[in-house]
């Protein structure tokens, strides 16, 4: 059963509003509304829907539902000084919290309809969140939470596109842990996958918020850098070797402390590229830095 615990911030007053709805009309409007949740599973879109259903019920100016997260906020019509709150919750957890606006106060009577109706909406939210969260955990490396090959596959796709369209520079990072299988050859594979998470953990923390990491296998990663020329990927590239190299994993009376190779590539604003051709070119760069000493960034001009 859904747990609605109402916050009203505002007194009850008896106001005038819309014509009441027979019996018959309120049961079918919930009926439609109810049909029209299951054709969804996108959160933002089954609120639309709510949202516009609710208008034949309850006169409402405008809605905003903000995510379990805290973060994530949804605002749909217009804002007004009065509101009537709720936070939904299913035996499965907080789902998140609910806000009606309007510039005449809601009664008791409405405030009543509104639960009811808020019945219909709890259980499609919660399954299009359930299903919203299983699609991104699947787009996720398990072990350092970036993104994996799908979601990297897809995301080049995209990106590319954009930068084509909007005539800017894109360059790639290709990441490669140096001597890895030595490091699990002695200290173990626990071992390895903690140096995999520290590097995972300090990309994350270097790169800019426009970037986007994956972990592209075994010990590789991957970075897209928006709008970013070769010459700016180089000074990231090697602000994340150098982050990279201060790692220390205790181990016994010593410490493992891990080197990265990075390959670079980029898309002039004026070139188009298969995703192909960007990614070979990281890769031949990135092969170019181990053949040469290793723990170095290389572009791909470089070895052109």
């Amino acid at each position: 059963m859904q747990d609605m615990t109402r916050q009203t911030g505002t007194p009850i007053a008896t106001i005038g509003q819309m014509p009441m709805l027979t019996p018959e009309q309120e049961i079918e409007s919930r009926a439609k509304l109810i049909q029209a949740l299951q054709m969804t599973l996108e959160p933002n879109e089954i609120l639309s829907i709510f949202f516009k259903h609710l208008q034949s019920i309850i006169p409402v100016g405008g809605i905003q539902f903000r995510f379990a997260n805290n973060i994530d906020i949804t605002k749909l019509g217009r804002d007004a000084l009065h509101h009537c709150d709720y936070r939904l919750t299913t035996d499965e957890g907080y789902l998140g919290e609910i806000i009606f606006n309007r510039g005449k106060r809601f009664n008791e009577a409405e405030q009543t309809r509104l639960e009811i109706i808020l019945g219909a909406l709890i259980y499609p939210l919660r399954n299009a969140l359930r299903y919203q969260s299983a699609i991104q955990m699947a787009l996720l490396d398990p072990l350092t939470s970036l993104g994996n090959r799908a979601a990297l596959d897809n995301a080049l796709r995209r990106e590319l596109q954009l930068a084509e369209r909007h005539q800017y520079e894109l360059s790639l990072l290709m990441i490669d842990v140096d001597h890895f299988k030595l490091i699990n050859d002695q200290h173990g594979h626990s071992r390895g996958d903690e140096v995999l998470q520290a590097i995972a953990n300090t990309i994350a923390n270097v790169c800019r918020e426009t970037d986007i990491s994956f972990r592209y296998g075994g010990e590789e990663f991957v970075v897209l850098l928006r709008k970013t020329s070769e010459a700016g990927a180089c000074i990231i590239g090697e602000r994340l070797r150098k982050e990279i190299s201060k790692i220390a994993i205790p181990q016994n009376s010593q410490s493992i402390q891990p080197t990265v190779s990075i390959g670079i590539s980029t898309r002039a604003s004026n070139q188009k590229e298969h995703i192909n051709h960007l990614f070979d070119r990281a890769d031949n760069a990135l092969y170019h830095a181990k053949q040469t000493g290793r723990n170095r960034v290389v572009s791909s001009s470089a070895v052109a």
